[in-house]
């Protein structure tokens, strides 16, 4: 089967601390050859940084998540650019909206986001997007914005809004909620959307599969998200792990394995 890609996984969380070496193993093992790994505030970089510098099969991608905004200062936009400068990572993100948890002032989300979203373009380089419950603000500021591209991570929206993320050039990250009988909406789009538009994730540790609810998500779970969507497609799992892995490497400029 061809080698997969864990489009949103963040390595660097602390869950991993204590066994991240055979996590990438086990990863490995289970066919997920390489890993995109997205920031969350200005204090992670340098760990983050780490993480991928001792696996080159480790992407950084470097950003300001907007549940994280607490933390955020203006001047971290500033350091935003540098750090790109510098590194070269892969994408910039995670970034975007979050209309869900209560008290996370919305101007002040769109500031950080817009302003990631200006870097991005600056540099040519992708962004990860989060969009809970903000799928149409994020709409509405890639349009004003243009010249973007991406992915839109753990999508949850309507057919229409997939339809208009896909005519500006966004791709679609699935992964453990996809995997939920109940998720009707989400099975059906994964079932019919056109294949060049879908990425593969686990975002672990977070949003385990239903054959592991409430336990630590791991990268090594990617196999299973790939076995229900073909399933829903009546596809073959070596057809859509090559078609997911090319859109990966597209998007991300990754080297074929």
């Amino acid at each position: 089967m061809p080698a997969l890609v864990d489009t949103h996984c963040h390595l660097d969380d602390a869950e991993f601390d204590r066994d991240r070496d055979a996590v990438i193993a086990r990863a490995r093992e289970a066919g997920v050859d390489r890993q995109i790994v997205p920031a969350v505030d200005a204090a992670s970089w340098p760990k983050l940084r780490e993480v991928c510098a001792a696996d080159e099969r480790l992407h950084a991608a470097y950003g300001l998540h907007p549940m994280l905004l607490d933390v955020h200062r203006d001047e971290h936009l500033v350091q935003l650019r540098e750090w790109i400068e510098r590194e070269r990572p892969v994408a910039v993100g995670e970034c975007g909206l979050d209309y869900f948890i209560e008290g996370l002032d919305p101007d002040r989300q769109q500031h950080f986001f817009e302003g990631q979203l200006k870097i991005a373009r600056d540099f040519d380089l992708p962004v990860i997007v989060h969009a809970r419950r903000a799928v149409d603000a994020v709409i509405a500021t890639i349009r004003r914005i243009s010249g973007l591209r991406g992915v839109v991570h753990s999508f949850s929206g309507s057919q229409e809004q997939a339809n208009q993320l896909w005519k500006h050039g966004f791709l679609l990250g699935l992964g453990g909620p996809v995997t939920y009988d109940r998720a009707n909406r989400l099975r059906k789009l994964a079932a019919t959307m056109p294949i060049e538009h879908l990425l593969l994730e686990t975002d672990a540790p977070d949003q385990p599969d239903a054959c592991i609810r409430g336990q630590r998500n791991e990268p090594s779970r990617l196999p299973q998200v790939l076995a229900t969507i073909a399933e829903l497609r009546g596809e073959s799992v070596e057809a859509v792990a090559r078609a997911t892995s090319a859109n990966a490497e597209r998007l991300f400029a990754l080297p074929r394995t």
